[in-house]
Formats: C-alpha cells, structure tokens, sequence
C-alpha cells in the first residue's frame, strides 16, 4: 500500500531514505567482497614493501624504497577498513591505549617522504621506515612481551 501511496504521490523510496542511509546502502559490501580485497590490498601492500625494499639497493634507490615502503604500510593499514569498516578501523586506532603508535606511525608516515624529497637525508628516511614498522606493530610486540611476563 505505501508503493502505491509513493507512486502515486510522485515520490520514490530513495527520496523517503534518509541520506545516510542511502550512503550505508550503496557502500555495503557482502562479507566475501571484504575478504577479497582485505586480500588484495594487503597482498599489495607487502608486495610494494618488498618492492621498496628491493629498490633500496639500486643507485638512488632511496626514494623509491621510501615512497614504496609507505605505499605499502598504507595498504597494509587500509586493508583492514575492508574486514571492520573505516570508522570502526578510525576508532581502534585512536583508543587510548593505541593514540600513541597510531600518533607515531601517521607521522613516521610523512616524515619518511619529508626526509627523502625536501632534506636529502637518506639514513633519517630510512630510520623513519623503521619506526613506521615499529610503530605499525607495537600493538602485537606489546601483547607478545606481557604474555610472556605473566
């Protein structure tokens, strides 16, 4: 009965949707799909870690080790918003308990291509890779080492 009311009054179901509500429903994806590229971009993400890695050895190879390894720890970070959804990922990641890698991480991030492009210094760069590591792992290093304290 409410079609036929819409159909006749000249409005579509869309239009009775809130514009949330469109939004969510035009960006569900089905369980499978997430899984897919939850792959996929993880996939790519060590692909272009290894990549840069790689690079790091050629003659001025920096700035592609530096641009590909934040490439892929992006990848990396962003293939999870596919499993759990970009603000659920949003709101892990800035729990009190995670603020300070997430803070140190995200910084690593620009840092790394600030040292290589506008300062010239290649060993900062590099040592920003590590950190980005670090800092993208401090949740399961830190779950590791009180495992085995108690």
């Amino acid at each position: 009965m409410d079609k036929l009311r819409s159909m006749i009054g000249g409005r579509e179901d869309n239009e009775e949707a809130g514009l949330t509500a469109q939004v969510l429903d035009a960006s569900t994806l089905s369980y499978s799909t997430r899984v897919k590229w939850f792959v996929i971009c993880f996939a790519s993400g060590i692909l272009c870690s290894i990549l840069g890695t790689a690079l790091l050895f050629l003659p001025n190879g920096t700035k592609l080790f530096a641009v590909f390894y934040t490439l892929g720890n992006l990848a990396a970070l962003s293939s999870t918003c596919f499993l759990m959804g970009p603000l659920k990922q949003l709101k892990r990641m800035f729990e009190p308990t995670r603020l300070i890698a997430t803070c140190v991480m995200l910084l690593c991030l620009i840092l790394t291509l600030c040292a290589v492009f506008w300062w010239g210094k290649k060993g900062l760069a590099i040592i920003f890779c590590i950190l980005q590591f670090l800092a993208m792992t401090w949740d399961a290093v830190m779950k590791v080492f009180t495992s085995c304290l108690s």
